[in-house]
């Protein structure tokens, strides 16, 4: 009966927080984070817990909650979740995207698996220690942040720029991680250990003006635009196979499919033959990737348009730089880069922790028992998290979670910023479970 009340509590909060609808488009009036703020404060505040919140900006506010550790010497713990989501267009889904319906055992809607069933089941088991009287040796923390879906500046970026004492500790654990691998040696669960950095920029292409009736022999900024972006979308990088990728390959498969996939003369070829999801997954830890994503240009539709630019996610590899990606730009331009003019608006290098940490032992334990038979292999996310602001920072910083079979690492990856995002209960009691067990082992 008990896991069936914590079941159903922990899926009411992840309800709540899905209807909220704080959806970030990447503009600081949007978000409106202080909606599930609200939520959180309330759910949290009876619980006798220290509680602040913090406003970057009007609306955009993060909550943190403390419980504090008798000896200042000992280590202290962040567990982060936060509280935006991406953008959704309702038209691909079979159920409303805010709607947090509970159906067949699953609650569904946007953020349900990125993140706020972490967030969410995060809260519960900070509160349920919280209640039980927990008094640990070092400071627990829980912090749900906003905007970590558009770089992080109305979030940990500005806290720990502002309230770094209000958040930072030694180990911090935040998304995702923890989705169970079958193997022949039983399953295998994923930390994220280190993520890729980013190099988003924009690529401007000048042209001349003119009367779009008469096409012939113009200098049309839309037409090298359009090659810009061919040429882009056909560069093919090198293959580079990291420690970390070789670790988690040969952990978790075979040597038929790990042999190719940590070979880099045949891994791109090899991603050919795999699953979407793991295929993309494969192609992405493996290599510098070049995605254009935005383009604006034109005033008329009669005028022969002068400037357009693109916007590129670019991905960028452990120990890769700046001046690496703007050699491979002028490689992937060729002709075209003399034409161009090329800012960067977001330069974050590549981020890890290392898993000879206490953290990685209490998590070793921890899972170990949750999970017979199961053991953690590193893993590389290609997209960014917060993570990174608390590693530069100094802390020790892992993605992790505990899912059930039911949620398999194919519709994982399928459903992170897609369509149809879903939880199960029984991962959110998991996960639940899990955050007290760790409290407990490393803190107490």
């Amino acid at each position: 009966m008990a896991v069936i009340t914590e079941g159903a509590e922990v899926a009411d909060l992840l309800a709540h927080l899905i209807r909220n609808e704080c959806v970030n488009d990447g503009s600081p009036e949007s978000g409106h984070e202080s909606k599930s703020v609200d939520v959180l404060a309330q759910y949290l505040g009876d619980s006798g817990l220290d509680i602040e919140r913090y406003a970057a900006v009007p609306g955009r506010e993060s909550l943190v909650a403390r419980i504090e550790g008798s000896d200042p010497s000992a280590p202290t713990l962040l567990l982060m979740g936060h509280t935006d989501v991406v953008p959704v267009n309702p038209d691909g889904w079979s159920h409303d995207p805010f709607g947090g319906e509970l159906i067949d055992g699953e609650i569904w809607g946007r953020g349900a698996v990125d993140m706020l069933n972490l967030t969410a089941s995060m809260a519960v088991g900070f509160k349920n220690l919280a209640s039980s009287g927990f008094r640990p040796r070092g400071t627990l923390i829980y912090l749900a942040v906003a905007d970590e879906e558009a770089l992080g500046s109305w979030g940990a970026g500005h806290l720990i720029e502002h309230e770094r004492d209000a958040v930072m500790a030694d180990y911090v654990i935040t998304e995702a991680g923890g989705f169970q691998l079958p193997t022949a040696s039983g399953p295998k669960l994923p930390v994220i250990v280190g993520e890729k950095g980013s190099y988003w920029c924009r690529i401007s292409v000048a042209g001349t003006p003119g009367h779009a009736s008469q096409p012939f022999r113009t200098d049309n900024a839309l037409i090298h635009a359009a090659e810009v972006v061919r040429r882009l979308a056909e560069y093919r990088p090198k293959t580079e196979i990291h420690d970390t990728w070789r670790r988690f390959i040969e952990g978790v498969f075979p040597p038929e499919i790990s042999g190719p996939l940590t070979d880099e003369e045949q891994l791109w070829d090899f991603c050919g033959q795999l699953p979407v999801g793991l295929a993309r997954q494969a192609h992405a830890c493996t290599h510098t990737t070049f995605a254009p994503t935005i383009i604006h240009g034109g005033t008329k539709t009669n005028v022969i348009p002068d400037e357009v630019t693109i916007e590129v996610d670019i991905r960028t590899l452990p120990g890769q730089n700046a001046s690496d990606i703007e050699r491979m730009l002028a490689d992937a331009l060729g002709d075209l880069h003399a034409r161009v003019t090329i800012s960067s608006f977001d330069d974050n290098e590549s981020t890890a922790s290392p898993i000879d940490s206490p953290l990685w032992s209490c998590l070793e334990r921890v899972t170990g028992d949750m999970v017979q038979g199961s053991s953690l292999v590193p893993f590389l996310t290609v997209g960014a998290t917060d993570a990174r602001f608390f590693r530069r920072a100094g802390s020790v910083a892992y993605g992790f979670g505990l899912f059930s079979q039911r949620l398999s690492f194919e519709d994982y990856a399928a459903m992170f910023h897609g369509n149809d995002e879903r939880v199960d209960i029984d991962s959110l009691v998991m996960s639940t479970a899990l955050w007290e067990l760790i409290a407990r082992d490393l803190l107490a």
